[in-house]
C-alpha cells in the first residue's frame, strides 16, 4: 500500500466513522446504487428506495471495498464491527472491516450506528478469537474497555482498496459519508464503492 493511499484511505474513515459532525452541518450516511454522475452532482437511489442527491466537494476521492476471508482475522487484528445486541449473550456482528495495518486506531470505541435499528460499531484490537457453536466469538479491546462480538459463517466482512472516480457509475453499489448543509444539500468529500461486494458498512 503507497503512502498517498494510506492517507487517503485514511481520511475516507476517519470520515465514515466520525460521529461528530462540522458545526453548521450533521453527518448522513447514504447506502444504495448510483443513478448518475455529472460533473460534481452524484444521484444515488438508496437501499430505502429514495433518489438522493448529493454534491461532491472539490477535489472528492473514491476508494474501493472488497471481500476478505474470517481467517484474515486474528489476535492482534485491528477491526470495525457494526452489531446488533441479541438475547442474552453477546452482540451479532452484521459486517467486519480489516483495517489495513497503517490505519490501526482509526475511530477507536464503541458508538451507536445507523446500519439498522440498534446496531453499533466497535473499532478495536482483537485480543482473543474462540470458536463457538454460532461461529467465532471474538472478544475486542479498545481504551475505554471491551466488547465481545459473534461473527457467524453468513457475515460480510471486507477490507479496503484503491479504486478509481472512473470505478463510480451507473449500477455501483456505494456508500457515502456526507455532510448535511445549512441549505438541507448534502456534501461528500469521498465516496466508497464495492468492488465485487456491496459496501456492508
Amino acid at each position: 500500500m503507497t503512502r498517498l493511499f494510506q492517507i487517503v484511505v485514511l481520511t475516507l474513515f476517519l470520515a465514515t466513522t466520525s460521529n461528530v459532525g462540522a458545526q453548521n452541518s450533521s453527518p448522513v450516511r447514504v447506502r444504495g446504487t448510483v443513478l448518475s454522475i455529472e460533473g460534481t452532482d452524484l444521484a444515488v437511489k438508496s437501499r430505502t428506495g429514495e433518489d438522493v442527491r448529493i454534491r461532491l466537494a472539490e477535489g472528492w476521492s473514491a476508494g474501493g471495498v472488497v471481500p476478505a476471508k474470517l481467517t484474515d482475522i486474528k489476535p492482534g487484528t485491528f477491526v470495525g464491527i457494526a452489531s446488533t445486541p441479541q438475547p442474552g449473550g453477546p452482540s451479532r456482528a452484521i459486517e467486519v472491516l480489516i483495517f489495513p495495518e497503517a490505519m490501526r486506531g482509526t475511530g477507536e470505541g464503541h458508538y451507536p450506528w445507523d446500519l439498522q435499528p440498534e446496531s453499533t460499531m466497535t473499532n478495536a484490537t482483537v485480543a482473543s478469537d474462540v470458536q463457538s457453536v454460532d461461529g467465532r466469538a471474538l472478544t475486542l479491546s479498545y481504551k475505554a474497555g471491551e466488547q465481545k462480538i459473534i461473527v457467524g459463517p453468513e457475515t460480510p466482512i471486507v477490507t479496503f482498496a484503491p479504486a478509481e472516480k472512473s470505478d463510480i457509475q451507473p449500477g455501483a453499489a456505494v456508500f457515502v459519508p456526507t455532510q448535511r448543509q445549512s441549505d438541507g444539500t448534502l456534501q461528500a468529500t469521498r465516496v466508497l464503492v464495492g468492488k465485487g461486494i456491496v459496501p456492508p458498512m
